[in-house]
Order: structure tokens, then sequence, then C-alpha cells
């Protein structure tokens, strides 16, 4: 339901609605606060306000990740790529089963095997939980970051389907990389469907934990700047390069890479 509907359905009920002081706030944050009310209720508009954020959240969760215009629009731009899927067979076995999307199909882990080896870092952007932050903003943000990544070596990108983080990790193995980088649509929320996750891990390999990587989150143009996210994500890169190590062992003051 577009905005303008909601505002025809809400209009006979603008006069009673109660205000909240709170309302100067909004135009700070897309959370929902100082909502008004009528009487008991929330105000009709707010109520169908709620019903379309639901509804995009639920369309970035199951609508899928268009993976050739994502390519053609990654080697327009001078951009290797290599398609690979998880064992996920598809979405409602992904959703059910965490573990299937962790792993490669076998036959995608061959085509892995036979690619050049020993780049410093991959880059696997995958669909996770919002395909739409990954059609919207994985492009942008690799392109803010190539300029900052001058004399690092990087592998073909590889798009990953029906796949969670930990799936960087058997492919940066594979591929020899010293780091693996995870782009992935983050489980949206009722204001950000479009919220693009990177995850850092030096050592990539099966069986790595969450205490081994470093997660910048929420990166779109409403939430953490791409711009921002590229430095930081550049700056952590080489930190981690230079320590050999990445996570909570790694020593890094994230202040001097946006400063």
């Amino acid at each position: 339901m577009s905005d303008g509907k909601i505002d025809t359905l809400a209009a006979n009920t603008t006069d009673s609605v109660l205000p909240n002081p709170w309302t100067a706030l909004r135009r700070h944050t897309a959370a929902r606060i100082a909502l008004g009310r009528t009487g008991s209720s929330l105000p009709t508009r707010e109520v169908l306000a709620f019903g379309l954020a639901h509804a995009q959240a639920r369309d970035a969760v199951h609508l899928p990740l268009d993976v050739p215009a994502l390519r053609a629009q990654l080697e327009a731009e001078q951009w290797s790529v290599v398609e690979v899927a998880s064992r996920a067979a598809d979405r409602a076995a992904y959703l059910a089963r965490p573990d299937w999307g962790r792993r490669l199909r076998p036959e995608a882990a061959e085509h892995l095997k036979q690619l050049p080896r020993d780049a410093d870092l991959v880059f696997v952007i995958s669909d996770g939980l919002s395909s739409t932050a990954v059609q919207s903003n994985a492009l942008p943000l690799l392109q803010a970051l190539k300029p900052l990544l001058d004399g690092v070596s990087i592998a073909p990108v590889v798009i990953a389907t029906q796949a969670r983080v930990a799936l960087a990790d058997e492919v940066g193995e594979l591929l020899g990389a010293r780091m693996a980088i995870s782009l992935i649509g983050e489980r949206p929320g009722l204001s950000s469907p479009d919220s693009l996750g990177a995850y850092l891990t030096y050592a990539p390999k099966v069986g790595n934990t969450d205490e081994a990587r470093n997660c910048i989150s929420n990166i779109r143009p409403e939430g953490f700047a791409i711009g921002a996210a590229a430095l930081l994500i550049a700056a952590n890169i080489r930190a981690a390069l230079h320590a050999q190590l990445s996570g909570v062992a790694l020593r890094f003051d994230p202040s001097k890479a946006l400063t």
C-alpha cells in the first residue's frame, strides 16, 4: 500500500489524534516513536504504516536475489565474478536449516578449487536475509572500497545464494585467501529492510566461530553511510592483515578510520 493511500485512509481520523510530546524527534529517526493515539489505540495511519513496513520486511527475506543483474553491474565496473550456491536447495530449506546455508554445494566447492589462489582477500556477496540490501548496496560499497585497497590483492568477487555469513569461511579457505569479507543482507527490521552487513575474518576456514569476525552493520544510505562504512572496512582490513588476526583479539581503534 502506498503512502498516498495511507494518507487517504487516515484522513478522517487526523483531527482526533492526540499528539505525543516527542513528535519533534521523529525527524531524526525512522524508529517508531511519538506515534500519537486515538483514544486507547494507535492512529489509523500508524497501523497501516506498520502493516506496510512488515510487508516490506517479509519481501526482503523472500524476494530472490537477481544474480544476473548484480553480476552484470559488477562486471560493468571491472569486477571478476564467480557464482556459487549453498547446500540449501531453496528458501524454505535455507530458513529452516541455517547449517546448510553455511556450506557450499559440492560442485561449487570443486569449481572454486580450480581458481587462482592466495589473494589477500575475497569478497563474498551473499543474499542472506535481505536480497534488497544486497541489490541496493553491495556494488556501491565495493566501488567505494576499491580505491582504499591499493596494494591489496583481491580474488574474484563471489556471489553466493541461500548463504549465511560462515559460507565465506569455506570460500576463503578454498581460495587460500588471507581474509574473507562477507557482504550480506541483514535480518530486516520494520524500519530497515535494506541493511547490509560486512563480516571480516582473517584466516578463513570451515569451523571458525563468530568471535573471530569483525562486523560493520546497518550499511545503507539511511544508516551507516556507504562512504564512512568503506573507510572503516578498509582500515579494519589493513589492521587485520598487519596483525594477522581478526575478531575480539584484534586491537583496533575504529574511530581513527573515520577521521
